[in-house]
């Protein structure tokens, strides 16, 4: 889960630092990563290389809103729902996240290390680049065939 703080003017002129949670549970991600043609990440890398610039705000955008929420007080569930999402668009916090996403890689990058489950997270800093070709390659198969797959780091 990343908690991110966004200072940001209201429409009233007001200023306004406040709280902001985003998190993707690995069913989440899993989805996400099967409801694309050779996985998600492959799809994000091939994007990034042909510098389509369209598609990739797409992703960033999708990103955010599904990954947008709001911890329950007793911190038991992530809420996330259309009436939630909508309201956090509608904000100058997302407007700022979003062009934050849009414009620096390495804000873009820890974003999404940010937004997985910790020890998926913690896997793809370890893995090397050859690590990563091989979850890539795998995650082909996997979505030639359906099945998910498990990757892991030797």
């Amino acid at each position: 889960m990343l908690k991110k703080t966004i200072t940001y003017v209201d429409y009233d002129g007001e200023e306004r630092k406040e709280d902001f949670y985003f998190n993707l549970t690995k069913a989440e991600l899993t989805e996400m990563n099967l409801s694309v043609n050779g996985g998600l990440l492959a799809t994000i890398e091939k994007i990034s290389q042909e510098k389509d610039m369209p598609k990739m705000i797409a992703i960033f955008k999708d990103l955010i809103l599904k990954s947008y929420g709001e911890k329950s007080l007793d911190g038991k569930r992530f809420i996330k729902n259309a009436q939630l999402t909508e309201e956090f668009t509608q904000t100058e916090a997302y407007s700022q996240l979003f062009m934050e996403l849009a414009t620096d890689a390495d804000a873009a990058a820890a974003f999404i290390a940010g937004i997985v489950p910790k020890d998926i997270s913690e896997q793809i800093k370890d893995q090397t680049p050859s690590d990563i070709d091989q979850a890539k390659a795998k995650a082909n198969v996997a979505s030639l065939d359906n099945r998910p797959t498990q990757t892991t780091t030797v």
